[in-house]
This record gives C-alpha cells, structure tokens and sequence, in this order.
C-alpha cells in the first residue's frame, strides 16, 4: 500500500513501471495499490477518477488529502486492508518517493527464522528513544496536547514498515480506541504509539532505509528491502539496472551495502539529507 499525494502522477507511475508492477514473487502473490485522500482542486479530482478508470489500483478516504492527514491516511489505509486483503500475510505500508524491493523482503523473512517467525510483525528502520519536536516552524511539530510524553515510543520510519496480519489487526485496533487530537502526531509515531499500546514491539532491520539520501550502488540497491528519497527517472534507472544482471555475490553485496551506507552517514553530517 503507497501513501502518495494526487498531483504525484509520474511517481505513481514510476512504481507501476518498476516494483509495484510485481504481481508474482517466488511463487506468492504481491498486489500494489495507492491510497490518497480527496484532493482540494476539482481538476486533480478529475484526473485521479480517469486514472482509477484506467489503472484499477487506487483507493481512496474519504478526507481532505494534506500532510497534515497523513494519520488519517494511514488509519483508511489499515481499515481498507482489513475489510477487503484477508487473505494478506503481510503488508508493507510504503512512500511514493521509496524504491521497494519485494524480492529482498521475502528474502530476509524466509531466512531469517528468529525473529522474523513471531506472528506480531512490525518491522522495518527502527528510531529509538526520539524527543518530539516542540518547534511550531518545524514539519515535525508535536504540541504538549498532541504527546505529551518527553519521548516517543519506538517506532519504525514512515518511509517504509511492514506488518503481519495479526500486527495489523491488533495496531488497527488500537488505533480505534486512541482519541486523535486536533494536532495529530506524525502517522509514523502514531502507529508506533499503537503499536506499544497492542504490546508489539518494533523489529529493526538496516536493508530499510528511512533517513539521509543513499548513493546508488548496484548491490547495495539490490539487497535493500527500500530505499527512500529516489525520484521517478531515478527509479525507473535504478529497477533496471539491479535487474540488468544476476544476483550479486555475497562480499559484493557487503562491500556494495557498506560504501552506500557510508555515504549516506556523510551526507548527513555535511548536511546533505533531508527531514524524513
């Protein structure tokens, strides 16, 4: 499920190109779909009912779609899930601007028994212990009224998360009994709140990326479960190259995975990454 915004066309398209137009998966079947909200000009409401028309994969809330509904999104999002995908094992909850790779996580949950194999799965880049952001000018602003805890839960990047059916149900159900305030928290935390509430707890995984830009590397994006911050042209380039070949080899990978790692902890600190 891509949480993307209405006037995001060419990344929506992007994504049907590359990754979201997986439908089998080593035997399993995988279904991409968008979820937005109401868009506030007729004309991109015009738009998107062509483009439902002729591609079949959006799903739409009934709410005003704008970043500050981002909670609300998610909340149809799990609602949607639950009455219409029960056969679903597993569902990824993924940004429109994030190259995803649904090899690689069916690859890292069949091989990693423990402590993928418990049935509560909410996983994904993991923030720990972060303070919310008192600070009106920023993005991130959480009021006292909205959390006023001095720490979030733990909880797993927006950019990218998957669930377990069972997480899902029991985040969902939470977050039904969880009064919203005015100001919501960001969609992220939120989930993570629910989650703490449900008694799950987030797995951290590096191969999610949630945080400064990473630089391309074959590899590395090969063995990547997602990768944030990627533009349209870019991954229809990057879905094609890391398809161009075989599987790299395993030093390959790690070498590859290092440097792209690497280059994205510089980037930080030179203050090249963007607030995710």
């Amino acid at each position: 499920m891509v949480i993307s915004a209405p006037a995001h066309h060419r990344a929506r398209q992007a994504i049907r190109d590359t990754w979201g137009g997986e439908s089998n998966v080593s035997g399993l079947r995988v279904m991409t779909l968008f979820m937005l909200g109401v868009p506030s000009d007729p004309g991109l409401a015009k738009m998107l009912f062509e483009e439902a028309r002729e591609q079949g994969d959006l799903v739409q809330g009934r709410f005003l779609d704008s970043y500050a509904n981002l909670t609300l999104k998610t909340l149809a999002l799990q609602s949607w899930v639950r009455r219409f995908c029960p056969q679903a094992h597993f569902v990824a909850k993924v940004d429109d601007d994030v190259l995803f790779n649904p090899s690689a996580l069916l690859h890292l949950l069949n091989k990693s028994r423990s402590p993928y194999e418990q049935s509560d799965l909410y996983l994904g880049k993991v923030h720990l212990r972060v303070a919310p952001k008192r600070d009106p000018r920023s993005k991130h602003y959480v009021p006292n009224e909205a959390y006023p805890s001095s720490v979030f839960p733990d909880y797993c990047s927006g950019t990218a998360y998957v669930l377990s059916r069972s997480a899902l149900l029991k985040i969902s159900l939470a977050a039904s009994v969880s009064p919203l305030s005015t100001a919501q928290p960001p969609e992220d935390v939120f989930v993570g709140v629910c989650a703490r509430a449900a008694g799950i707890l987030p797995t951290h995984s590096s191969l999610f990326s949630g945080g400064p830009p990473m630089p391309y590397g074959r590899c590395c994006y090969q063995a990547m479960v997602s990768v944030h911050h990627i533009a349209p042209r870019d991954m229809l380039y990057y879905w094609a190259d890391i398809h161009s070949s075989g599987q790299c080899l395993w030093l390959s990978t790690r070498a590859s995975l290092c440097m792209c790692k690497v280059g994205a902890l510089l980037g930080s600190v030179l203050g090249l990454g963007k607030e995710a």
